[in-house]
């Protein structure tokens, strides 16, 4: 049966983890949304000082930012409690009690260590620390110490108490607070023995400094021997003398051992040092301990054999035990064990106060599970208890993480709903986009300017039609002084000595003669390169020319401050890839067109000037040399093949001349046929007006154009903030 149990136990634990990475998920998405609140908080509060319309200052104030941050706060502590119970390696129960109620006995029962590893006494308050004690078969007894760091034990230690005590400016640093008598207690306070207490606890933390304040400096964990371990965690040795310190700079150690039941499984005991001590924080360190790292609760109670009773403080402890988790009731993870003594021990045989405490412990509404009597110093005993306390876990844990969980999750989509609410309100602050009066003058305004624009495009196309047959005066100069650096830059060689070096390295006149006529065909074509930058002059006047008719008639120059070729590429993104659902923009597509047009001498006029450089082509030249060549007719037959090619090339570029404008006219007829001409356009161009004619017209819309930017950065924000409270986004249960 134990075997059974310690497999179930390490199954639930296996089962716990992917739901831990999906609450990890939901805690980020959680964080974003409430970035993305704050965001649409200050945009709120920007907005409220720049609109004159009380209808819509009064919709924005109704937006309640406030709550929903307080809500989504509360939901990643709620979070971060369940993924660290869904992230551990164990199962953990927390032992609880009042001190000198045999807790620590207890704990000595079930885990085999001793008063030197969990300090227990007769006199004062004995545990000083929190530990955490793990059940480990494969090592020897050690310890690992996680101290406070300076700054955590100023903020999470002593800040409390100055805070509890009206005691002032909380000090800044440890020398702050050692340098510095502590302040006195207020007069109001003197008189009361609680507060009296307290402020003798904090005299301790300040008269004892020296003696652990090294701690505070000390790199976490540190691994310690067994024999060290009682140094960390208790105020006194074994002789109950009260010499260590160290405890006070420990913020909670480990404790790894070999269980006597070996088949407990993967369970660790979390020992809280016991509560009734007058020290700040103890009750708050509770219920987070409770909260984040126990799955199950095992409350302690020693009644007196004198006679005893359920007291205020032992409800208290319930209660401030209650409170660690608001999503799953205390008494369905808790137990309470009755420390049963007999007559030879100093509390005396309370067997009878036993059985009279169980049976009024309903009326207290102290509900647990399940409750036990049993002697807590005795191991076969307080192993019973805990075989009793890893079956009920076994059976109830995981229909327990469930409910946990699920009250989690009802809550983030209660929290989602609220979300939602609050964002439905924010869509509908700012009212409507447009107003009627408005609208009707963006229609006569839209129409006065299709009017211009159309008839400016037309009129710009008529133009370049009638120069279809005329010369491009760009792409000619750019010929001609090609043509002339051809003329003037020959490659050929410059005497006849250089040739007849030549003959001499190749062996042979030929050779060198279709050696050089290769040299010159190269060095010819790489001078009509240059004819790229007369195509690009050219067409670049033909859109600038447009470019002029679309600010001037289009009134467009305000969308962009770039001009020429570039604002039509500006244009072009600026246009969405829809105007009209589900159709691609022919406006769009458009400007594309035109602004990507390019005339390049690659693909226009390379292939032309290849062939009239057929003759400097060896295989394809008709200037062959005589049987018995020289230099001199080497040096001729060069020049006349370069002077032919030349000609040819001028011949036929000349000829070439008009394509630029034909070119020109032909992309701006296309260009407008995309524009003007194509069925929908204007319904396209009229949407997109409507949405910049704040810039189109800025002063007949100049109050509009404000509204409208404000309009579009809420509404943004406003969406932006929805896209992070989706419905999946915050599930983590199936």
């Amino acid at each position: 049966m134990n075997i059974n149990r310690t497999a179930r136990i390490a199954s639930i634990i296996e089962k716990r983890r992917p739901l831990a990475r999906k609450i990890e998920g939901v805690e980020a998405n959680l964080k974003s949304l409430a970035s993305a609140l704050r965001n649409l908080e200050e945009n709120r509060n920007q907005l409220l000082t720049r609109v004159d319309d009380a209808n819509v200052i009064g919709q924005l104030k109704e937006i309640d930012f406030s709550t929903i941050q307080l809500s989504i706060a509360t939901e990643l502590e709620a979070l971060g409690k369940l993924r660290v119970r869904f992230s551990r390696d164990t199962l953990n129960i927390g032992v609880v009690g009042r001190a000198r109620q045999g807790k620590s006995r207890l704990l000595q029962s079930l885990t085999g260590l001793t008063a030197a590893e969990i300090p227990d006494g007769d006199r004062q308050h004995c545990t000083g620390v929190r530990s955490t004690i793990h059940h480990n078969p494969s090592v020897e007894t050690h310890g690992e110490v996680w101290f406070y760091s300076e700054r955590s034990f100023l903020d999470e230690v002593l800040s409390p108490y100055y805070e509890k005590l009206r005691l002032g400016a909380k000090p800044m640093t440890i020398q702050d607070f050692a340098s510095q008598p502590l302040p006195p207690l207020p007069n109001d306070l003197r008189g009361f023995a609680e507060y009296g207490a307290m402020y003798e606890h904090l005299s301790g933390y300040h008269a004892n400094l020296e003696k652990y304040r090294h701690l505070l400096r000390e790199p976490s964990p540190r691994r310690i021997a067994r024999d060290e371990i009682r140094q960390y965690v208790a105020q006194d040795n074994l002789a109950g003398e009260r010499i260590y310190f160290n405890y006070l700079a420990v913020r909670e150690v480990k404790i790894v051992c070999n269980f006597p039941n070996a088949e407990v499984g993967q369970i660790a005991l979390v020992d809280m040092p016991g509560l009734g001590d007058t020290g700040i924080g103890d009750a708050e360190r509770l219920v987070k301990t409770l909260g984040q790292d126990v799955d199950a609760v095992l409350f302690v109670r020693m009644p007196k054999s004198s006679g005893d009773y359920w007291a205020d403080v032992d409800v208290r402890l319930y209660d401030t035990a209650s409170t660690a988790l608001v999503d799953l009731p205390l008494k369905l993870w808790s137990f309470m064990v009755l420390n049963q003594t007999g007559a030879d021990s100093k509390n005396g045989d309370n067997s009878k106060n036993c059985q009279d405490l169980a049976g009024d412990i309903a009326k207290k509404h102290i509900n647990v599970s399940e409750w036990a009597i049993a002697n807590c110093a005795n191991s076969e005993e307080a192993n019973k208890v805990l075989d009793r306390v890893l079956e009920y876990l076994a059976a109830n844990i995981t229909a327990l993480d469930q409910q946990y969980a699920s009250s989690c999750q009802e809550r983030l989509s209660q929290l989602q709903s609220a979300v939602k609410a609050e964002l439905d309100k924010a869509r509908n602050a700012l009212g409507q986009a447009k107003q009627p009066a408005e609208t009707a003058q963006f229609e006569v305004l839209f129409d006065q300017l299709w009017n211009n624009l159309t008839s400016g495009l037309e009129k710009l196309l008529r133009n370049l039609g009638t120069q279809i047959g005329e010369q491009d005066l760009d792409f000619k100069a750019e010929v001609e002084a090609a043509i002339e650096t051809c003329r003037n830059d020959t490659g050929i060689p410059s005497s006849l000595e250089e040739i007849e070096v030549s003959r001499d390295r190749e062996k042979s006149y030929e050779i060198a003669y279709n050696k050089y006529l290769n040299e010159i065909r190269a060095h010819l074509s790489q001078h009509f390169l240059s004819l790229d930058n007369g195509l690009k002059r050219s067409l670049d006047r033909v859109k600038f020319q447009v470019v002029e008719v679309l600010i001037e008639q289009g009134r467009l120059g305000g969308l962009t401050e770039a001009r020429g070729g570039e604002f039509l590429g500006e244009i072009a993104e600026q246009l969405p890839e829809q105007l009209i659902p589900g159709q691609p923009s022919r406006l769009k597509f458009g400007f594309q067109i035109l602004s990507e047009f390019m005339l390049s001498y690659r693909g226009m006029i390379q292939h032309r000037i290849r062939t009239c450089l057929n003759g400097l082509t060896p295989d394809k030249t008709t200037l062959k040399l005589s049987k018995s060549p020289n230099a001199q007719q080497v040096m001729v037959s060069l020049k006349t093949l370069h002077d032919e090619a030349v000609y040819e090339c001028e011949k036929a570029l000349g000829k070439l001349l008009c394509e630029p404008s034909q070119a020109a006219f032909a992309i701006v007829e296309e260009f407008l046929d995309r524009v003007l001409r194509a069925e929908g356009v204007k319904i396209e161009w009229r949407i997109f007006l409507n949405e910049e004619r704040s810039t189109v017209w800025p002063c007949e819309f100049e109050q509009l154009g404000e509204r409208t930017r404000l309009r579009r950065e809420w509404l943004d924000a406003v969406e932006r903030a929805a896209a992070t409270n989706q419905s999946d986004s915050m599930q983590f249960l199936n």
